[in-house]
């Protein structure tokens, strides 16, 4: 029976982790741009808003469990993709631009707040779910936290998902603190939508098809 509930137990966990999407994280190349390596080729990333810096090879993003949960996000971010960082404190919009339409993309936050200072992600256009979180390698801390449209930290750190399909995420960070950062990533890209002419050669084709089936019915005399 033990071994049974053993065995049993470890094709649950296998079948978590096998349903976990693995996320194509951004790389920053400067405060203002990064670019998302995928299969299907690059997707570009734009930043604008009041950053401080990139930093890389920066943080270490570990320990992986703390921005990968295994179940819905299967990989953290790594040290060579780098953090773009903040210090908050204005009402100022912060946005995130994708080149191309993204499906269910997440966001990785480290170092947000510290002790005594509950620092947060205020977002304007997508609401965040709660993926993972914990402490990190370099100040340990605790779990990121989501509240309605809001991300919140004390030495906070984590992953964020937003379901749906995005060409851009905007946000605020009203509270200042020395810095935090994040990173973004991806598990796909949108289907493309055809052009409006592209639906009429369809529709044409379709006719055609059409015509000919009923040309085929008609019976012989």
């Amino acid at each position: 029976m033990k071994i049974h509930a053993v065995a049993f137990a470890s094709l649950i966990a296998l079948t978590g982790s096998a349903g976990a999407a693995q996320i194509d994280w951004n790389t920053w190349t400067s405060t203002t741009a990064g670019s998302i390596a995928t299969t299907g080729g690059p997707v570009g990333v734009a930043f604008s808003g009041p950053s401080v810096s990139v930093q890389t090879p920066y943080p270490s993003y570990m320990p992986a469990s703390t921005f990968a949960d295994g179940t819905i996000v299967a990989n953290a971010p790594v040290n060579t993709n780098g953090i773009m960082q903040l210090t908050g404190g204005s009402d100022a919009l912060n946005t995130v631009t994708f080149a191309t339409a993204v499906v269910d993309p997440v966001m990785a936050i480290w170092s947000l707040g510290q002790g005594g200072i509950n620092a947060q992600f205020a977002f304007t256009n997508a609401t965040p779910i709660f993926v993972s979180g914990g402490p990190s390698n370099e100040y340990g801390g605790a779990p990121i936290s989501v509240s309605g449209n809001t991300v919140f930290g004390a030495e906070g750190n984590g992953t964020v998902q937003f379901l749906g399909t995005y060409t851009s995420i905007s946000w605020t960070n009203p509270v200042f603190e020395n810095w935090y950062g994040f990173d973004v990533g991806i598990a796909g890209v949108a289907p493309a939508v055809p052009e409006p002419g592209t639906y009429a050669l369809m529709l044409a084709g379709l006719s055609v098809v059409g015509f000919m089936a009923r040309r085929r019915r008609r019976p012989q005399v």
